[in-house]
């Protein structure tokens, strides 16, 4: 097939009428194609992918194309292609095609003094099209508007006016000679001559000026009014140039249309996917699309892509599209658009930008000329026949910076830009070149034009791996120097070509380039540049290599490589180079040696220099092409080669031993030779044989160490939970209203994995397990096992439904919140819209669907969690998890210091780590022999791919060793030494104990078919060597279950003891201790955990396909585990195992791998080896000689040194960073895995013997520390490379790898990843550099093209934790202490404490009918006032004098006293609808209530000042208050200039309105603006009511910040230090002055003074529950009648109060406190005549001359209380409501913390309250309090110095006048009133111990105080506000009669005297 025309049209007219229509259809577009040169290297935003790996699904092509072409009828390419316009190279047609260089032109000097500037005319205006496209420009009657392009401005166009006379038609004809145009920059009009014009115009041309070559486009105006570039002007050479173009959009019915490959996201533009298909739906679709080469599919199939390809052809975009920025595929742009399109595209900003020059451009050609020798027909593998075209990108020319070029991004529409394929640029690859040669090149895509390659095109690969890093991205300023690099120095070609030479020569022979190392040596390379340029101090570059000197020097630096690097110069095109490559190769015999390397550089004087580089050795070219693919077309790949028999040849090689034996024969003759008898299952050597029977019958001992059902959740465990728990809280903190975790009582959850079977019942295990379903309340204890399935579900077909029931669930209970969990969520991350192109993937997009659907993202009640131990894929730069919600992995030196943790997680980074240990058995191990037999096969076998060769010869390598080590010894030197050792500890192991436990061994095959294969194969060994009692053979293949041999699940039962009868094992953790091989298969692991018996990990298959962080890591992950510490503290000692290796968990017990700390057990001395059943060596296995030698053999020098890394010096290696090198990073570095590992089963609390408290430990204690060694790796090459840790501490390569497939680097000019990143830095990272690829989930998730802004989902949560770390057991663990928090968020501690002094002895005199709703005024004024403090948290106070007292016993007091608790008594209730609530509940009712809805409301609150006389204070005062806009209705304005006048208040006789409360309401409140209880909404059901905060002036932007909405009333500055009495005393001021304003505006009104409202509520910021309650009558029982209460709103309790009869005439009302001790008793009386307190109605009017102290801070109210009685006001308290009041933790009243003055030193010890006076003058330390802050704690605890006569002598209390101070709980106080005609306490017979005068008035006379009679040795303490009015007091109350005192007896606080101390003297009575 090699020429043929694949369905090439007969007819020349056809073709002739076909270019025409074309030809006519473009012209009348209105848009205008860009520059290919733009597309390619300029603009990211268009294309958000951007490197060089992504492969695109074949089928996805096909459907896609057929997608269009049903919808249109014909095809329609919208979006698809992009033009490819060369800019002047091929213009230049008509000189000769040979390359001689043109002719000079000399151009006449510009005249003295004009602009010379490129795109300005010579009068300096800017002709650019980008700066003129939005001007009106007026042209005269026909001209034309053109664009000609200058040769020094590739990527500008300038405008010119042109008379259309001499302009072609449209068939390129009728143009007049001549010339006639207009300048429209400076409006000079008539040039004559082009060359004069172009002279003007600055075009500064090389070459003889014509207009023909240099005015190229017509400039339309777009439907925007935007001047943009139109179709070309059709010069008459068009003709010819577009016939040998290629042609697109042809007929439906041309039978050759061809076939569209768009990229599917890739971003390299080169390389559409591999994937075998017979194109069903080509064919079925439509008949015209030809599928000429579809029957040679199976041909090649394995590499070469058909490269689809910048090339010039753009398919219409539909205006429609363009305009809503989609394309024909509903909405988002199809799978194939090369560059989405929106609106945004018309704006033609000279914006500079790159382009990732990965634009997925397509190649379509139509009927080909001669030259063209075939062309592309519609098939997605090519045929030898096809034309493979190859971008041509046109290298800059080398006097601008390559980053410096502003594009305008002009729209893409249909235009042909037509341009000649010279004969010089076309390869034909030779035939037969892979069956000559062995190889199939691969052709690495350099700098500059790929030539078109035909012929047997199947037998080359073309890969962008590198093209990405010779392209210098557009970086902005700061990332340039974040990278230490400066925009003026970047690198020229000629020094990229000599690096790449450098890095192939320093690859070696054994690796093969990756991008991402030769990314960093370009970076160090410009680094070093940079320093070198700033060390010259020259802004100009050092001197670059010239293009002369290139050759030579690039062939000096290949002549190091030991021939291994070849260079070929040409003059003309890459071409010559290429294809004298490929024929030598051709031509080569077998034994003539390769280079490995060829560098084809083409040294051309026009285009510069370019360059590519063919790959030829053997080793690298496979590798290279098989990384291109991606997992599933590999497996694909893998599974066509088995099916259509390619592997036939390699399977009959294996059909005979290595010694030439046929296999089959051999087993056959063992088997007959053993007859019926199989070796002994355990307990017994592999000689000996017994009978099936005998073997089936056989029972192990019991291991009765093994407890199965314990569940323990571990440190790490608990603080990850409390990590996620404390990150939702922040969640619902952030004022963004996305969670109201208030509104929620209960939680539930569904947990979402991938496709395994294993991992859905370790989940389910594991829940079952944790209790947590009971725990939360959904299940009852006995159903809960059976019902936990519905709690996961698999990502795979039935989901949908599943989770359709789960989201009604989420709808019908909007109180419950959901947790989804979507466990290992990096796995198949694809989008839906990727996934319904895609046939065979069955789970893609299945995650998308459920995860990002529009019920999951605004479900209010629904949190996403997702877990991954390799979160790479989450973290792009469209990532949909704010990096804020990430929850990582505790670090764990953090955990080092736990000395209880005898086990430590052992990850990614120790295994490479361990490679340092230098023990003789390392844990991570290269086969170093299996490597070279599977280089000696692959070269024998090149077409097929690497999998399936290292497949069957591991499977040989498996087979011999078991017949080596069982009969044949002679085939010991043919197994590879590991291979036999790990064979020889697995079959000889169980054969040692009674138990017959053994070891597991994992042999990762991901494809199923290999897989199978494999197992069939092994089985089939074993079985005729007769070891199928010895050990098992499983499959682990995720989508099935297990299936063990039953004989194997007997004698699992009998070890683990207690299993019902029909107990199967169904997670791989059920299999501890069989020995088996598991033979695990799928595309990814997927976080299975696996048991402790796990020793050996056989990767060998893993290899060059696996070039991503994640794919590498999560094969590494499975062997991932916890060990004893020992192991990484001393491994040399620890593991010096070299023959006793084997040793490991011959019996390892519980069954757990996880984290298990047992925090009770003290450290044990876990190395100890306690001797108590033999020696090692008894239990141990003294291992064969073989395994001994083996040991040895496998460490042959070089493999013992952690391989190299690459780099152009030690700088740059291999090793990019990531994980960190520390322990602590271990977590983080790596990625996700199940979490699974999380939660299992714990070891009981102790046993005796066991040395550490941790899983794969011996029951015994008889095995030395190896026994918990982790699990041996044995990698292949490939991957030990990039796993072992490199030199010079860098952490492995493997983490600077692109880190997933569907993701793709930002950039080739990014920092390295370094060891000390923790995860959440490398979260960072990878959310910077990386991004979404088109098939990837977060792929739509782009950011807001305004702002720039990323949307990130406010309810998802990411918890990242290494594999099998315990990430499982710690989201359990976090759905249960959500459940507690959300509990603990409905319930307040309230105040609990029973009333204090009660004494129900007493019956009220007056008798009140119980049950009446309000007092009657007549009989209540009658009842005598109870003076006694009944508040409990007064228990701690003096108390209050009353005739009772002098009666009760002293001792009973006290003693009750001396027991009172310090702490007060609390209770947990739950809130209901009427609470109160502080700032952190949300809710929707209540958010208005709350929150301004923006920032700019913050203003709409006024400040206004409002000034009072006050007589107390004899001052002006003047407060603020802050009124919102909202609450400016209840005050009164002045009608000028806004000045407040009052508050309104409405009137008594106002009709009681359901609607409302009359009183203001006053909450003071200091330091709790966030705790304080002061949102009333839901406790005055949502009524409008006058609620005002009373704040201290420093508190208030705090307050004003937390509650916007409030009204402030900010007190004077000088109370910044007082007590809670001076902000009642100036609440109370205020509301008599404004109840007067009132009276008096209303008076004006007509209403009577008395008739305004006078009462106030003042209550307390801790108020949080009001109750109603009511007595039941039980009279049939004597027992005491029930208290029902219920909760009612504050509200009603208001209204209830206010609606008291004769209200205004009592002075206050109260409610009494709640406690749970409420009694029947207690509320015999509905009311009460006693002290009131927290929450008061107070009457402002009565209490008028009755004042607040507003120097107090404790005791205010009794005070107060105490003083309105005696002046015979009316106190009542309703007795059927209680107020319960929350125990808040912060603010408040709380004390001072006194310090002194000034601080001598830091550590001073407690100042003691007797320090708080001192002598005056004395040289005391003062402190810095409050004066009367340290008087009233100075009296407190000082009773016993001041009245020590009073100490419990209640009969003789301390007389104290006019106030009430608290002077300790042993004293009691007589209150008496100095004022005539108050009501006192009779004081008649009382002998007082003591007298309090403070701070006494005038009304204080010598003879009041006469009246009372003190016993003798009575104290008397005066306290006056300085020394001289203590004097004067003295005096005037003639003291010194009766009284004594001394010098020394006189004191003042302790107070500087800036602060004002108080002064009081101390006397005795005599």
């Amino acid at each position: 097939m090699g020429n043929s025309y694949a369905g090439q049209l007969k007819s020349a007219q056809f073709e002739e009428a076909l270019h025409n229509s074309i030809e006519a259809s473009l012209r009348c577009s209105s848009v205008v194609p860009r520059p290919i040169f733009s597309q390619l290297y300029l603009d990211p935003d268009q294309h958000p992918f951007s490197s060089a790996d992504v492969k695109p699904k074949v089928e996805d092509l096909d459907k896609d194309l057929v997608h269009r072409y049903t919808q249109n009828g014909s095809l329609d390419f919208s979006n698809n292609l992009t033009v490819n316009e060369m800019e002047d190279d091929e213009d230049d047609e008509e000189m000769s095609d040979s390359n001689s260089p043109p002719i000079p032109y000399s151009q006449k000097p510009a005249p003295e003094g004009s602009c010379t500037t490129d795109g300005f005319c010579q009068a300096g205006k800017d002709l650019r099209l980008v700066s003129l496209c939005m001007e009106q420009i007026d042209i005269p009657a026909g001209f034309l508007l053109v664009g000609a392009k200058s040769p020094n401005l590739p990527e500008h166009i300038l405008v010119c006016a042109v008379d259309k006379r001499f302009l072609p038609d449209d068939h390129g004809k009728n143009a007049l000679l001549g010339f006639s145009g207009n300048c429209i920059g400076c409006g000079e009009r008539g040039f004559r001559y082009f060359t004069e014009f172009s002279n003007h115009i600055n075009l500064k041309l090389t070459t003889q000026p014509k207009k023909q070559k240099h005015l190229k486009y017509y400039l339309v105006r777009s439907s925007q009014g935007v001047l943009s570039k139109g179709p070309l002007i059709c010069w008459k050479e068009c003709r010819s140039r577009q016939s040998s173009a290629t042609c697109h959009s042809m007929k439906p019915n041309s039978s050759g249309s061809s076939t569209v490959t768009p990229e599917n996201g890739t971003t390299n533009g080169y390389k559409s996917g591999f994937i075998q298909t017979d194109s069903p739906i080509l064919s079925s679709a439509n008949s015209a699309i030809n599928l000429s080469g579809a029957q040679d599919l199976t041909r090649n199939k394995n590499v070469v892509k058909p490269l689809a390809l910048s090339l010039q052809v753009v398919g219409k975009t539909f205006a429609a599209d363009a305009a809503n920025g989609n394309s024909s595929h509903g909405g988002k742009s199809s799978a194939s658009s090369s560059t989405p399109a929106r609106p945004g595209n018309y704006s033609l900003s000279p914006r500079p930008s790159y382009a990732s020059g990965d634009q997925a451009t397509m190649f379509i050609s139509g009927p080909p000329k001669k030259r063209h020798r075939g062309w592309y027909p519609g098939s997605p593998v090519p045929q030898p026949g096809l034309v493979v075209p190859v971008p041509t990108v046109r290298p800059l020319s080398r006097t601008e910076s390559l980053l410096s070029a502003p594009v305008p991004q002009t729209p893409l529409t249909g235009i042909l830009q037509p341009r000649p394929i010279p004969a010089g640029e076309t390869v034909i690859v030779p035939e037969n070149l892979l069956s000559n040669s062995g190889v199939r090149p691969v052709i690495l895509i350099g700098y500059g034009t790929l030539p078109y390659f035909y012929g047997n095109v199947g037998d080359i690969v073309v890969s962008p791996l590198l093209v990405n890093c010779y392209k210098i991205p557009q970086l902005e300023n700061k990332d340039l120097e974040h990278l230490g690099l400066t925009g003026s120095q970047l690198l020229s070609v000629e020094n990229m070509i000599l690096l790449t030479i450098q890095y192939l020569v320093r690859l070696g022979p054994d690796q093969i380039p990756l991008r991402e190392e030769f990314e960093q040596i370009m970076l160090k390379a410009m680094q070093e540049f940079t320093l070198r340029e700033r060390a010259l101090q020259m802004g100009a570059q050092c001197t670059p290599v010239s293009p002369g000197q290139l050759p030579w020097l690039a062939r000096l630096v290949a002549s190091v490589s030991q021939d291994l690097v070849h260079v070929i110069v040409t003059q003309n095109s890459l071409a010559e180079g290429i294809s004298e490559t490929l024929r030598t190769l051709s031509e080569m015999r077998h034994y003539q040696r390769l280079p490995d390397y060829v560098v084809a550089i083409c040294a051309s004087k026009i285009r510069g220099n370019e360059f590519c580089v063919v790959v030829l050795g053997q080793h690298q070219s496979r590798a290279l092409a098989e990384s291109m693919l991606t997992t599933s077309e590999f497996l694909k790949e893998i599974s066509y080669e088995l099916i259509t028999g390619k592997v036939s040849f390699l399977a009959s090689h294996f059909k005979t031993t290595s010694l030439g034996d046929d296999l089959d024969k051999l087993l056959d003759k063992m088997q007959q030779r053993r007859g019926e008898s199989v070796v002994t299952p355990f307990n017994g050597d592999l000689n000996e044989c017994v009978s099936a029977q005998e073997a089936a019958a056989m029972i192990p001992t019991q291991n009765l160490d093994l407890d199965n059902e314990t569940f323990q959740i571990y440190q790490p465990q608990l603080t990850v939970a409390r990590k996620l728990l404390s990150q939702v809280c922040a969640i619902a903190d952030s004022g963004s209203q996305s969670l109201d975790l208030g509104h929620f009582s209960k939680v539930d959850f569904i947990i979402i994995v991938p496709r395994s079977e294993v991992l859905v019942q370790q989940t389910l295990q594991r829940i079952r397990q944790s209790g947590v379903l009971v725990d939360l309340g959904l299940e009852e204890n006995g159903t809960a096992y059976q019902r936990a399935e519905k709690y996961v579900v698999r990502l795979d077909n039935e989901i949908q439904t599943k989770f359709e029931v789960f989201m009604r669930r989420v709808k019908q209970n909007p109180y419950t919140l959901f947790v989804l969990v979507h466990d290992n969520s990096h796995v198949e991350l694809t989008s839906v819209i990727s996934g319904s192109l895609s046939h065979g993937e069955p789970s893609h997009g299945l995650a998308d669907r459920v995860i990002n659907c529009r019920e999951v993202l605004e479900a209010f009640n629904l949190l996403v969690l997702q877990v991954s131990s390799f979160p790479y894929t989450l973290q792009t730069q469209q990532s949909r998890i704010s990096s804020s919600n990430e929850v990582h992995w505790i670090q764990l030196d953090s955990m080092e210091d736990m000395s209880c943790q005898e086990k430590l997680y052992f990850g990614l980074n120790e295994y490479s780590k361990s490679l340092q240990w230098g023990i003789t058995s390392p844990l991570l191990r290269c086969d170093e022999t299996f490597e070279k037999m599977v280089n000696t096969l692959l070269e024998r076998y090149p077409r097929l791919h690497s999998m399936v060769v290292r497949c069957y010869l591991l499977i040989q390598q498996y087979s011999e060793a078991l017949m080596a080590l069982t009969t044949m010894a002679s085939l010991r030197d043919h197994s590879t030494p590991e291979t036999l050792s790990i064979m020889d500890d697995l079959i000889s192991s169980p054969g040692k104990t009674r138990s017959g436990r053994g070891h597991m061994l994992i042999i990762r095959v991901p494809s199923v078919q290999l897989a199978m294969l494999a197992k069939e194969r092994l089985q089939e060994v074993r079985d005729k060597l007769g070891l199928q009692y010895r050990f098992e053979i499983i499959l682990g293949n995720p989508a099935s279950e297990l299936s063990v041999a039953t004989h194997f699940v007997a004698r699992l039962k009998t070890w683990r003891g207690n299993e019902p009868e029909e107990w199967t094992p169904r997670t791989y953790q059920d299999l501890e201790g069989l020995p088996c091989i598991v033979i695990l298969t799928g595309k990814d692991p997927l976080g299975e955990t696996f048991p402790r018996s796990l020793k050996y990990c056989d990767l060998r298959l893993i290899d060059s396909s696996y070039l991503t962080r994640t794919a590498l890591e999560q094969e590494v992950g499975l062997a991932c585990c916890y060990v004893s510490k020992e192991v990484i503290r001393g491994p040399a000692v620890a593991l010096d195992l070299s023959g006793k290796e084997q040793e490991r968990a011959t019996t390892s017990e519980n069954d757990a791998d996880e984290l298990l700390i047992d925090l009770e057990r003290p450290q044990s001395n876990s190395s100890a080896v306690t001797g108590t059943s033999g020696s090692i060596m008894e239990n141990g296995v003294s291992s064969s000689s073989t395994a001994d030698k083996s040991q040895k053999l496998s460490l042959t020098p070089g493999f013992q040194s952690p391989a190299n890394s690459v780099g152009l010096d030690e700088g740059v290696s291999a090793g990019t960073a990531g994980a960190g090198e520390t322990l602590k990073q271990e977590c983080d570095s790596l990625g996700p895995q199940l979490a699974s590992s999380s939660t299992s089963k714990p070891p009981p609390p102790s046993s005796g013997a066991r040395a550490l408290p941790w899983p794969g430990q011996a029951p015994r204690g008889c095995r030395g520390l190896h026994a918990a060694l982790p699990p041996v790796v044995i990698l292949s090459k490939a991957a030990y490379s990039l796993l072992g840790a490199p030199r010079g501490g860098k952490p492995p390569a493997s983490s600077s790898l692109l880190p997933h497939a569907d993701v793709a680097w930002v950039s080739a000019l990014r920092p390295l990843l370094h060891k000390d990143m923790s995860s959440e830095e490398q979260s960072l990272y990878y959310r910077q550099w990386t991004s979404a690829r088109q098939h990837h989930a977060d792929f739509s998730n782009q950011p807001d093209p305004a702002s720039g802004a990323r949307t990130c989902h406010p309810r998802r949560l990411l918890l990242t934790g290494p594999p099998q770390v315990g990430k499982t057991g710690s989201y359990l663990q976090f759905l249960r202490i959500l459940f507690r928090m959300l509990i603990r968020l409905l319930e307040v501690d309230v105040y609990d404490e029973g009333e204090i002094n009660t004494d129900h002895s007493e019956s009220s005199e007056v008798s009140q009918s119980e049950g009446e709703p309000w007092p009657d005024i007549e009989s209540f004024s009658k009842m005598p006032f109870d003076v006694s403090v009944h508040d409990p948290k007064y228990s701690l106070m003096s108390l209050v004098y009353t005739e009772k007292l002098a009666g009760v016993k002293q001792e009973a007091i006290k003693d009750s006293k001396a027991e009172e608790p310090r702490k007060r008594g609390t209770m947990s209730m739950m809130l209901t609808k009427y609470a109160a609530y502080n700032t952190f509940h949300h809710c929707e009712q209540c958010h208005q209530y709350m929150d301004f809805t923006s920032a700019a409301q913050m203003s709409d609150s006024t400040l206004h000042a409002f000034t009072f006389s006050s007589s107390m204070l004899g001052e002006e005062v003047q407060l603020y208050f802050i009124i919102p806009k909202s609450k400016e209705s209840h005050f009164v304005f002045s009608k000028q200039g806004k000045h407040l006048e009052s508050m309104r208040l409405p009137l008594v006789s106002d009709k009681q309105n359901l609607n409302a409360v009359k009183s203001p309401i006053f909450t003071p409140s200091s330091g709790r603006h966030e705790h304080g209880l002061l949102n009333l909404f839901h406790a005055m059901e949502g009524i409008s009511h006058l609620h005002l905060l009373v704040v201290k002036e420093y508190e208030m932007p705090l307050y004003r910040k937390y509650w916007p909405n409030h009204i402030m009333l900010v007190l004077p500055g000088m109370f910044n230090n007082a007590g809670v009495g001076a902000a009642r005393f100036l609440i109370k001021e205020l509301s008599y002055h404004n109840l007067e304003l009132e009276r008096n505006r209303l008076e004006e009104l007509g209403v009577k003074r008395q008739c305004v409202w006078p009462f106030i509520v003042v209550m307390d910021d801790s108020c949080v529950l009001w109750n109603i309650h009511s007595v039941q009558d039980q009279s049939s029982q004597p027992m005491e009648a029930g208290v029902s209460s219920k909760n009612v709103s504050l509200k009603s309790v208001l209204q209830h109060i206010e609606a008291t009869p004769k209200i205004i005439h009592y002075a206050i009302l109260g409610i009494q406190k709640w406690s749970s001790k409420l009694t029947s008793q207690s509320l015999k009386a509905p009311f009460s005549r006693c002290h009131v307190h927290d929450f008061i109605l107070l009457n402002i009017d009565l209490t008028q001359n009755v004042q607040y102290d507003f120097n107090r801070y404790f005791c205010e109210d009794v005070d107060f209380n105490l003083r309105t009685n005696s002046s015979g006001l009316l106190i009542c308290r309703f007795n059927n409501f209680s107020l319960m009041k929350k125990h808040v933790q912060v603010g408040g009243q709380r004390d001072f913390i006194i310090k002194p003055k000034i601080m001598v030193s830091e550590s001073l010890a407690p100042i003691l309250p007797l320090q708080y006076v001192c002598a005056p003058d004395s040289e005391h330390t003062l402190l810095a309090a409050p004066a009367q802050f340290l008087l009233e704690k100075f009296l407190q605890h000082a009773s016993y110095k001041l009245f020590p006569k009073a100490i419990h002598n209640f009969k003789s209390p301390v007389l104290a006048i006019d106030c009430y101070l608290n002077i300790g709980p042993e004293v009691a106080i007589c209150y008496v009133s100095s004022r005539p005609h108050s009501s006192n306490v009779s004081c008649e017979g009382v002998f007082f111990s003591g007298l309090l005068l403070y701070l006494c008035d005038s009304f204080v006379g010598a003879d009041l105080l006469k009246k009372f009679n003190f016993l003798k040795g009575a104290t008397l303490c005066v306290i006056c506000q300085d020394r001289s009015s203590l004097r004067q007091t003295i005096v005037r109350l003639e003291l010194e009669d009766e009284w004594q005192f001394r010098l020394r007896d006189e004191f003042q606080t302790a107070n500087s005297s800036d602060d004002k101390p108080l002064y009081f003297l101390t006397g005795r009575h005599v």
